[in-house]
């Protein structure tokens, strides 16, 4: 499974979704679903934090709960990642809309028309950003509920 995730700057959700996914497949993987049968990544939509370490906030929030990171480089969204990736899952319904200038509107259309897009919400919610609301527990336990469901989903 190849899970893309998708935040406004790739320096706070979709990294933080990045690492906890990583995570849980390290600590879940059977053998009928190794770790290695998962290629886990992040990126933005904008071009704002491109080559930004994960925001210090985001950092600390991993830490309290565990969660391994590495040094991280924020990049924008390619069309090359919509081909490569079997899921892209959005922060917020902002991001899906800002696909639409980044991937285009050709891309947008064919993968609306898929039996099984590849483009989502991580939940059926928008996932608050922390750079805005400094919560960043709230964002944590919504990004673990939404990797919890993505992992179950497709191990």
């Amino acid at each position: 499974m190849k899970i893309l995730f998708v935040c406004h700057g790739n320096i706070c959700r979709s990294v933080m979704a990045e690492m906890i996914m990583r995570h849980l497949v390290e600590h879940n993987s059977t053998l009928s679903t190794a770790s290695s049968d998962w290629l886990i990544d992040s990126c933005a939509t904008s071009r704002e934090e491109i080559g930004n370490d994960i925001y210090p906030a985001a950092k600390r929030c991993l830490s309290a709960h565990n969660i391994p990171f590495t040094r991280h480089y924020a990049r924008q969204i390619t069309q090359e990642d919509y081909y490569k990736f079997d899921l892209i899952l959005c922060m917020e319904e902002y991001n899906i809309r800002n696909l639409r200038r980044v991937l285009g509107a050709d891309i947008m259309k064919q993968d609306a028309t898929l039996p099984h897009p590849k483009i989502h919400r991580l939940l059926d919610r928008d996932v608050a950003d922390p750079w805005y609301t400094q919560d960043f527990e709230t964002t944590f336990h919504d990004l673990v509920e939404g990797c919890k469901i993505i992992f179950h989903r497709h191990s």
